[in-house]
C-alpha cells in the first residue's frame, strides 16, 4: 500500500524530505519542536507487514525527542520497520539500507543511576551522536547503540549489537559486535 498522502502530514510537522520519497504503509514520525529532521531524495520507508517479508514487528518509527536533536537521512536510503530515535544526533549516509526491525538509538532511554531513574530525571539520560556512513547495510534485528560510528561501506550482520567506531569497509557481527572482515 502506497501511503504517499502522508507527505501532507510531514509538511504540516515541518519535516523536510526530498523528491520521490516512497512510503509503504504508514510510519510513525515525530519531530520535537525546535529539532531538525531531514529525509533525503528517493528515501523508501516500509511500515507495512507486507512491504518487507522478513517479518516486520512494527511500523517504522522516526523520532527527534529533544528540541536540540536531529536526524539526517541521506539520499537513496531504505528503511524497513526500523526505529530511529534521537535525543542528540543520528546521521545516515546516502545509499544505506536499514533492514527489518533494526533499532538505532543514540541514548539509553532512561537514566542509569538508580535515584535518577526512580525520579525520572530526563536530564540524566546519556546520549551520544550516531553517524552511519554511505553505502552501509544494516541487517535485520540489529541494534546500533549511542556513540556508534560506522564508516562508509560497512555491513552489520543480522542481530548484531553495535557500539563503538568502525572503519570503512568493515563487516561487523555478533553481540557484542566485532569486525570479522575488512
Amino acid at each position: 500500500m502506497n501511503s504517499n498522502w502522508y507527505k501532507i502530514v510531514l509538511k504540516f510537522m515541518r519535516i523536510k524530505y526530498g523528491k520521490k520519497m516512497l512510503l509503504k504503509g504508514i510510519p510513525i514520525i515525530i519531530r520535537k519542536k525546535g529539532s531538525n529532521m531531514v529525509l533525503g531524495e528517493k528515501v523508501t520507508i516500509k511500515s507495512s507487514i507486507l512491504s518487507n517479508l522478513v517479518g516486520l514487528y512494527s511500523r517504522t518509527i522516526i523520532v527527534t525527542r529533544t528540541k536540540d536533536s536531529q536526524i539526517i537521512i541521506g539520499d537513496h536510503v531504505g528503511i524497513s520497520g526500523a526505529t530511529i530515535y534521537a535525543r542528540k544526533s543520528i546521521e545516515i549516509g546516502d545509499n544505506t539500507l536499514i533492514g527489518g526491525n533494526v533499532k538505532i538509538l543514540d541514548n539509553d532511554f532512561h537514566p542509569l543511576e538508580i535515584e535518577a531513574r526512580k525520579n525520572d530525571i530526563k536530564e540524566k539520560i546519556v546520549a551520544k551522536p550516531i553517524k552511519i556512513g554511505k553505502n552501509c547495510f544494516i541487517g535485520c534485528n540489529s541494534i546500533i547503540l549511542k556513540g556508534t560510528v560506522l564508516g562508509d561501506n560497512c555491513i552489520v550482520g543480522a542481530g548484531a549489537v553495535v557500539a563503538g567506531k568502525f572503519e570503512d569497509n568493515s563487516t561487523i557481527v555478533g553481540n557484542p559486535a566485532k569486525v570479522i572482515k575488512r
